[in-house]
């Protein structure tokens, strides 16, 4: 994985006596949105017009598809306010203004931005942000990133999602001979490219938490296995020798561990790898079928799926004790457990009544909350922050001669909910979204 230098600094401005905070209400399901302004970015010798102003696009593109923010036409603006000057308070505040985010790009050697920006409270008459970013030439979509990141996060006081990738499966080709390859995307869906070639059928893969190796299931020669693929690298290693068909790989809150799924004797259990021992340690038992391993954020539990109950559903796991205790009774199906970063829900898919469903519940399985259905949908993984998820959709075939996937984001609300987009040609199945790139 190509890793960009960025160095973020705080950039003392002009700051006002302070007044009631300004923030997003993020809670409810039909927050009102609020309205920001970013100007155009004052540039100097040195700086192309177009990575400045593609900077201001991905800053205010990041915003908008929250759903939390308005972005003021450009034409409505009644001043242009120039770094280390005061706005004209009353005239933003006629247009219905709320933030004002001012910015400009400064050239620092051949290879080199500067990313000086400074974020307003327009009706608190304060400044209420300032940073500067450094980063290469070539890394000025991370740059507007990392800085759409820091007003979300100011404005919501909410871990920002921006600057993070999805790895998922990209199909491709007809029904009845898809092709299936790992790719890797911004969360936009900007600068999709291939991780594995056509001849390697693979499956479920998973961010290591340093964002430096991805896990995976590969059916290379055949022969359904977890592989490790460092990004750096690109070097590809067999996870280990374990006497069976193994799958569902998820790694441990600090990296050291792997769990899977693993078929022995017919009976499929999940089992824990230690990356730095090499020991296997199994953690589910009996005759029953247990897949689909989410460790907490604390790495002392985990959710998985079973069957032991009769019907597949959601139970949690107590990696000290080993007591496990089933925490979904509804109607219907439950699978796909994915416990959010912050700890305070997990996410699933349900299968009742022939549709599927994507939901969030707490830990103990308390209120269930739907967030979309469809007639097929599945892999829910969470955002830093816990705010959004991904997740895949496939449309129903017409006559079984295609069949569309698209890889969407929802809120936990349930609002906002968009498709990422893809190459022409390219389905999306199994997303998993990273943490923020280092």
């Amino acid at each position: 994985m190509k890793r960009f230098f960025i160095c973020a600094l705080l950039f003392v401005g002009i700051i006002l006596p302070a007044r009631a905070e300004l923030k997003v209400d993020i809670i409810a399901g039909a927050a009102q949105p609020i309205s920001i302004a970013v100007q155009k970015f004052e540039s100097a010798s040195g700086v192309s017009r177009t990575d400045a102003a593609a900077i201001r696009q991905v800053v205010e593109d990041d915003l908008k598809r929250t759903g939390l923010f308005r972005i003021v036409n450009h034409d409505a603006f009644p001043e242009y306010v120039k770094m280390n000057s005061m706005p004209n308070f009353q005239s933003w505040d006629a247009i219905k203004t709320q933030v004002l985010v001012q910015a400009e790009l400064i050239a620092q050697g051949a290879d080199k931005y500067k990313l000086n920006f400074f974020v307003w409270d327009v009706s608190g008459r304060e400044q209420i942000e300032a940073q500067s970013l450094v980063a290469s030439k070539n890394s000025v979509r991370r740059l507007a990133h990392i800085m759409a990141d820091a007003i979300y996060e100011r404005l919501t006081g909410e871990i920002g999602y921006f600057d993070t990738q999805i790895v998922f499966i990209a199909e491709s080709g007809p029904v009845n001979n898809r092709v299936k390859r790992m790719a890797i995307m911004d969360q936009d869906g900007y600068g999709m490219r291939y991780l594995s070639d056509e001849n390697a059928f693979v499956m479920s893969p998973h961010f290591s938490p340093n964002m430096q190796t991805i896990v995976f299931l590969s059916y290379y020669n055949d022969d359904p296995m977890v592989w490790t693929l460092d990004l750096d690298t690109g070097e590809q290693r067999r996870l280990g020798q374990f006497g069976g068909m193994n799958f569902s790989p998820r790694f441990s809150p600090d990296g050291t561990r792997v769990a899977i799924s693993l078929v022995k004797n017919g009976i499929t259990h999940i089992y824990e790898y230690n990356l730095e021992s090499k020991e296997l340690r199994q953690l589910t038992f009996g005759n029953s079928i247990n897949t689909s391993p989410s460790y907490s954020p604390d790495g002392k539990k985990m959710a998985l799926n079973s069957d032991r109950s009769g019907r597949q559903q959601i139970y949690v796991l107590d990696l000290e004790s080993g007591e496990l205790e089933r925490i979904t009774y509804g109607a219907g199906r439950y699978a796909t457990p994915a416990w959010s970063p912050d700890g305070q829900f997990i996410a699933f898919t349900k299968i009742a009544d022939d549709t599927f469903y994507i939901g969030i519940m707490s830990p103990q399985g308390k209120n269930e909350k739907i967030l979309a259905g469809g007639w097929f949908m599945e892999a829910p993984s969470w955002a830093p922050g816990s705010r959004r998820l991904v997740y895949y959709e496939t449309e129903r075939a017409i006559d079984d001669i295609e069949r569309i996937s698209h890889i969407r984001s929802v809120d936990i609300t349930g609002q906002n909910i968009y498709d990422i987009e893809l190459p022409d040609g390219v389905n999306g199945v199994e997303p998993t979204w990273s943490p923020k790139l280092p």
